[in-house]
């Protein structure tokens, strides 16, 4: 492990990669605690205390932003919620699918056109906050102040969409994922100081408390599980006579991932069922917001529902999006190879679907059981926020494994140059 470290730093792209990525998460963070000007942060305060911890929850996805109305307080929601809709179309309008798939330019303008959609998700989501601040009393100053507020916080929402995108560029890892990591990260002192004061006035009982760190310890075992599992089709290459040498003949595998989308099914389900619930925050005395927030309310029965549903439904089509059996099919056919007792072509790709419907479904199933099992434990052992919630555990899970996977990557492609700078210079000495 420290011979690894030691690798990560005497590589110069790499340490660059690292060192871009550590600068990006601290300029995130450091917004998250720039206040928005015109707040009364006092009442705000209060609200926070006042919902027993139901907008702590909205809090995650900002990094605690949002308790502090800090200029980045919208955080990626309004870019995963834009991403969201413009994969939906891509599924539903043949016409955006070829324009993905075909031209490099295509994927630039579908890249661009969801920044369009992140603009006008965060104006609506800015305009939804600032009315909602008012009705609470917690707006300084007239109509020039909530324009002020709103310009803000939709600059915020771009500024960290633009972050995201630069530290996929030019870090390590996917970017939105690593900085909704960094909020969630940011926030466990905080969890752990608060757990701490809840055993010590008795709201929260040692036994709980022992329950709640073996729960975790599961969680953590069970997301990684999820993230190494895989399913694998042996294929068989016949042999192939060309010239005077044969090619084929060897035994492999198609390895297919039982979460082949990672934490996305659970960032955005979470995302879409937190929409709904800050729409109706804003409208405090709607008779029809209220019913809206009761619905939508985290842990509500009809939210758990929702959230199983939107898991499994966005593991299979994140599936369906990055995964293609008629490629596969057509690759092994090309190349002389099947999978044993199946015919070469459509019946391989049907077969594979086949295989990789079912796997998705039991994939999404155990994605769903982990994530919901705080939210049970929490209505269980009668306390009224789980810190380490499911959700949490799983997107810092999920996203740190397959950030060092990344960096495994890089450092066995650097290994790789090396290796063969130094067989090129070995032959040049040979030829010398």
């Amino acid at each position: 492990m420290f011979g690894s470290l030691g690798d990560i730093f005497r590589l110069p792209d790499l340490k660059r990669r690292i060192f871009f990525t550590i600068a990006i998460l601290f300029i995130f963070r450091l917004g998250a605690y720039i206040p928005t000007p015109g707040i009364d942060r006092a009442a705000l305060a209060g609200i926070f205390k006042e919902t027993n911890g139901v907008l702590d929850f909205l809090n995650v996805f900002s990094g605690g932003a949002l308790s502090r109305l800090g200029i980045f307080s919208l955080g990626v929601a309004p870019y995963i919620n834009s991403s969201i809709v413009m994969q939906l179309l891509v599924v539903i309008f043949p016409f955006l699918e070829k324009m993905q798939k075909d031209s490099t330019d295509g994927q630039k303008k579908i890249v661009q056109w969801t920044r369009y959609g992140a603009v006008i998700f965060a104006l609506v989501q800015s305009i939804g906050m600032t009315a909602w601040l008012g009705s609470n009393g917690i707006m300084l100053g007239g109509f020039l102040n909530w324009l002020l507020v709103v310009i803000t916080l939709v600059a915020g929402s771009m500024a960290v969409m633009w972050l995201g995108e630069e530290l996929t560029d030019h870090g390590i890892g996917n970017g939105i994922s690593l900085l909704i990591f960094a909020g969630i990260v940011a926030r466990i002192p905080e969890a752990i100081i608060q757990t701490i004061s809840m055993v010590s006035i008795g709201q929260l009982n040692f036994i709980a408390l022992l329950i709640g760190l073996v729960l975790m310890v599961v969680v953590v075992a069970g997301c990684i599980m999820l993230q190494e599992g895989q399913r694998r089709l042996p294929v068989q290459y016949a042999k192939r006579v060309v010239g005077n040498k044969v090619y084929g003949g060897q035994s492999t595998f198609i390895p297919l991932k039982v979460n082949q989308s990672g934490v996305i099914p659970i960032i955005f389900a979470s995302s879409l069922l937190i929409f709904p619930y800050t729409i109706a925050n804003y409208f405090v005395d709607n008779a029809f917001a209220r019913v809206v927030r009761d619905i939508f309310a985290p842990n509500s029965f009809f939210y758990l529902i929702c959230y199983v549903a939107l898991i499994i439904f966005f593991s299979y089509f994140y599936t369906a999006v990055v995964f293609n059996p008629t490629d596969i099919a057509n690759n092994m056919k090309k190349y002389g190879g099947f999978i044993l007792g199946i015919r070469p072509g459509q019946p391989t790709s049907d077969y594979i679907t086949r295989v990789m419907e079912r796997i998705t479904l039991a994939g999404g199933v155990f994605l769903a059981i982990v994530a919901l099992i705080p939210n049970v434990m929490s209505s269980v052992l009668g306390v009224n926020s789980f810190y380490f919630g499911g959700t949490a555990v799983l997107i810092v899970v999920g996203v740190a494994m397959d950030t060092v996977q990344q960096v495994e990557a890089q450092l066995l492609m650097r290994n790789y140059d090396g290796i063969l700078k130094k067989s090129g210079h070995s032959r040049g000495l040979l030829r010398g």
